[in-house]
């Protein structure tokens, strides 16, 4: 395996690490997530003078979660600095940045204000390289928290992850824990493409089940909070079995990862739980070796149901495992509405819900 160190280095063999990461990586420490992307974004500026940071808050503030907190004062503000409330002027100057060298990482605040810079990722990011035939690329990575389950309502709380699925010349990557986040931060800054770089942000502070009555776990007193303080990558397009199982396939990513494993706990089901880590380009191979083995599948994601990215994993998996299915795949979402604030652990695709689901699975086609 090889992984690039600077924009425009000759790239250096790495030993796999832990969970297919790779690189020289030192001790762990205990971090949150929030710590994990920071300690990222800290360790590719002091490495490449190329990687600067900016957004709106991101300097002086620290970022409206606190992810870049301390960087300007560490890096000085000509590589971590404000910007204004412009989405499309941050990506649309990010992109002249990459296009002549740099490797700016930016913040949109929530991944539901990305939409006025639609046309800079769309029509320029995702296509520069491709217009000009590898003459100029877009080595960007835009950071967007997304997600609900903390309160946030209609506009802080949308998944859109589907929507950067469909456009040719984007990576979609979601991590679901501290030390994948820090690792798929560091390979997508070190990438050539533009990366949509998803957060969910009720992960940012522990793992999150789906019980929003019980009290949180944070980060330092779970396995997946050891985090590298040095460099190390965890591979793009590079899917992990969480949970080993033979009954039935749980395909998941972000927040749904934690709310799978605490159904498959709670209904004794043997589910095998693949957390996607990059949404697209995808790791099939380990969808499709699963699905073959255990013969049913339930697909989870947080995002309303209709063209959601759920719907392309179905697709995919009845394509390419139709004649080992035993039954129909099954999908749990959020619904087709606005994510609502009062009723929100209604809308959120829970443990309850993907436990029916994986009991319905399991009891169709047996008799």
């Amino acid at each position: 395996m090889t992984t690039v160190t600077q924009s425009g280095q000759e790239p250096v063999a790495t030993a796999p690490g832990p969970g297919g990461a790779s690189g020289a990586a030192g001790a762990t420490v205990p971090m949150s997530m929030i710590q994990a992307l920071r300690s990222a974004l800290a360790v590719m500026m002091a490495r490449d003078d190329n990687v600067v940071v900016f957004g709106q808050d991101v300097g002086y503030f620290g970022g409206v979660f606190r992810v870049t907190e301390k960087l300007q004062e560490t890096f000085g503000k000509s590589r971590c600095f404000d910007a204004p409330i412009n989405e499309g002027g941050i990506v649309g100057a990010a992109i002249g940045m990459g296009a002549y060298g740099l490797r700016p990482v930016v913040e949109i605040q929530f991944a539901d204000y990305f939409y006025p810079a639609c046309d800079q990722i769309v029509s320029e990011a995702a296509r520069l390289r491709y217009r000009s035939a590898g003459d100029f690329t877009a080595p960007i990575t835009i950071r967007m928290p997304c997600g609900g389950g903390i309160y946030g309502g209609q506009t802080h709380s949308q998944s859109p992850e589907a929507f950067f699925t469909h456009v040719c010349g984007l990576r979609t990557v979601m991590p679901s824990n501290p030390y994948d986040a820090k690792g798929l931060l560091i390979a997508s800054i070190e990438n050539n493409d533009p990366v949509i770089f998803l957060e969910p942000k009720r992960l940012y502070n522990g793992p999150f089940d789906g019980h929003h009555d019980r009290p949180v776990t944070p980060w330092t007193k779970h396995p997946k909070g050891n985090v590298p303080e040095g460099y190390y990558t965890v591979p793009l397009e590079s899917a992990n079995i969480v949970r080993p199982g033979a009954a039935v396939t749980v395909i998941a990513y972000g927040t749904m990862v934690w709310v799978a494993e605490a159904a498959a706990a709670e209904t004794g089901i043997d589910a095998e739980i693949i957390d996607l880590r990059s949404l697209w380009p995808l790791d099939l191979k380990t969808l499709v070796d699963s699905v073959k083995k255990t013969g049913r599948c339930v697909v989870v994601h947080e995002a309303t149901r209709t063209s959601g990215f759920g719907a392309e994993l179905v697709s995919l998996v009845q394509e390419h495992c139709f004649y080992h299915l035993e039954a129909p795949i099954e999908r749990v979402t959020g619904w087709d509405t606005p994510y609502p604030h009062a009723q929100e652990w209604m809308y959120f695709p829970g443990p309850d819900r993907v436990g029916e689901a994986l009991r319905r699975v399991m009891d169709a086609g047996r008799g």
